[in-house]
């Protein structure tokens, strides 16, 4: 309805909403990025499948690993939303009411992440690959498994294009990894 009076703003199509009305109370933990509750085994947290809220997706996996080192917890958080920004944009995650899954599982030896989006219907099922020139500074896409597969320890999905499960486990010492060889 417009407006009589001109110091009323225009009114358009879009409403700004607090990103903390998207947590759940009894989980507002899972984002503080303070290393709390050290012996938790698994953390398993649902994410509208929009870009808008990848900043609580990165204070998620950010408090995951805050216990560890620095290098840690930046790989851990930018593998993790890597993942989580392909289930956005290759899956049905992305399309309007879509969502994803995130599972953290923690041994002594290191963190393990999958992503479990809702597939594509009309993708074959296989495994996933990263392309051959992934890491290819000039590529304006294409790079984040490329990521992955350098700098996870392990890596895979369960090759099913619906509801496709993509995982990767990154051990505290970063062994497998080529982090430690590039920094």
């Amino acid at each position: 309805m417009p407006s009589d009076t001109p110091n009323d703003p225009p009114v358009s199509g879009e409403v700004t909403v607090p990103l903390a009305s998207f947590i759940r109370p009894h989980y507002r933990h899972y984002f503080s990025g303070k290393p709390e509750r050290p012996n938790y085994r698994a953390r398993r947290y649902d994410f509208a499948g929009t870009p808008t809220v990848m900043p609580l997706v990165r204070a998620f996996l950010n408090t995951c690993a805050a216990a560890y080192s620095p290098d840690y917890r930046y790989l851990f958080t930018l593998l993790g939303s890597e993942l989580c920004n392909n289930a956005i944009r290759h899956s049905r995650s992305g399309q309007p009411g879509g969502s994803y899954i995130l599972n953290i599982q923690r041994d002594r030896r290191g963190l393990h992440l999958t992503c479990r989006d809702r597939g594509h219907p009309s993708a074959p099922d296989q495994h996933l690959e990263p392309r051959p020139n992934g890491l290819d500074l000039n590529a304006e896409s294409g790079r984040g498994l490329a990521m992955v597969d350098a700098f996870a320890s392990d890596w895979g999905d369960n090759g099913r294009s619906q509801f496709r499960n993509v995982w990767f486990y990154l051990a505290y010492d970063l062994t497998g990894s080529r982090w430690s060889t590039s920094t």
